[in-house]
C-alpha cells in the first residue's frame, strides 16, 4: 500500500513573516496526521524560518527547485547540499512553470533529479501536457517523453526513490482540474512506463501525485482513484485550513486503504 503524500507548493508567495504564520498554522493544525505524509515547499527566502517552525513536527520541508551542481559559479542558484543543510527532504524537479518560464530542458531536469538523489533527498518529478497537446491527442506522448528523459540513466533502485507528479499544464492555476478519470488514466499509463523502466514491483511502490487546481472541494474525489497517491497543491496550500482539509481527506483515504 502506497501511503498518500500531500505536498504544498507555495511558489513565489509570502514574506518570511507571512511564511512563519502559515507554517505555524499548519504545524498546530496537523500535529499527528495518520495515514498520510505531508511536506511544504516555501520560497527559498523562507526555508530557514519554516524549517525552525516545523522542527519536530510530522510536516517535512521541501524546495521548489535546485541546481544540479553541488557548488560553483552559478549566480542566483541554490544547490542540493544547501537545501539539505536547511532540513529539506524533498525537491521539485521539472515543474511546468520552470519548463515554460525558465526554459528548463529535459536534460537539465534529468541532471537535477540525479543530483537530488545523490544527496539522499527525494525528487518530485513533474510531468504534464499543455491544452494544445491534449487537444491534439499528444498527452501520452508528452508525459512519456518527459518521464523517460527525467529518469534517464537511473537504476531501478534510484527510480524506486522518486516521486512523480502528473500536472496537466492546462489545469495549473486555472481553476479547471482534470477529472478523476482523466488523472487516473494518465497516472496509470505512467505506472506502466515505470514497470518497463524499473520493474512491476517497483512501479507499484512509486507514488504518483496529481497536481493542478487541487482544492478541498475536489481533492477527495481525485485521491480516491487507486492510481492517485496524493496531491501537489499550489494556491490552496497558501491557506492553512484549506490545506489541512486536503491533508485530512488524504489521511482518511490512506487509513481506509490499510484497514
Amino acid at each position: 500500500m502506497r501511503t498518500p503524500l500531500v505536498v504544498g507548493n507555495w511558489k513565489m508567495h509570502g514574506t518570511v513573516a507571512e511564511a512563519r504564520v502559515l507554517a505555524t498554522g499548519l504545524r498546530d493544525g496537523l500535529k499527528r496526521p495518520r495515514g498520510v505524509h505531508v511536506a511544504v515547499c516555501p520560497p527559498f527566502t523562507a526555508l530557514a524560518a519554516v524549517s525552525e517552525i516545523l522542527a519536530g513536527s510530522p510536516i517535512q520541508l521541501g524546495a521548489q527547485n535546485c541546481h544540479h551542481e553541488p557548488a560553483g559559479a552559478h549566480t542566483g542558484e541554490i544547490s542540493v547540499p544547501m537545501l539539505a543543510e536547511l532540513g529539506c527532504r524533498w525537491v521539485l524537479a521539472g515543474h511546468s512553470e520552470r519548463r515554460k518560464e525558465m526554459g528548463e530542458s529535459d536534460e537539465q531536469i534529468k541532471l537535477k533529479v540525479r543530483a537530488i538523489l545523490s544527496h539522499d533527498l527525494t525528487p518530485v518529478l513533474c510531468v504534464g501536457e499543455t491544452a494544445d497537446e491534449r487537444r491534439q491527442g499528444l498527452t501520452f506522448t508528452t508525459v512519456e517523453g518527459q518521464l523517460r528523459a527525467g529518469l534517464a540513466g537511473l537504476s531501478a533502485d534510484q527510480i524506486a526513490k522518486t516521486v512523480l507528479a502528473y500536472e496537466p499544464v492546462w489545469a495549473i492555476g486555472t481553476g479547471v482540474n482534470a477529472t478523476p478519470g482523466q488523472a487516473a488514466e494518465v497516472q496509470g499509463y505512467l505506472r506502466g512506463l515505470l514497470s518497463e523502466l524499473a520493474s512491476k514491483e517497483i512501479a507499484q511502490t512509486v507514488r504518483i501525485l496529481y497536481g493542478g487546481s487541487v482544492k478541498a472541494e475536489n481533492a477527495e474525489a481525485l485521491m480516491a482513484e487507486p492510481e492517485v497517491d496524493g496531491a501537489l497543491v499550489g494556491g490552496a496550500s497558501l491557506n492553512a485550513q484549506g490545506f489541512i482539509g486536503i491533508v485530512r481527506k488524504a489521511a482518511r483515504i490512506g487509513t481506509a486503504a490499510k484497514e
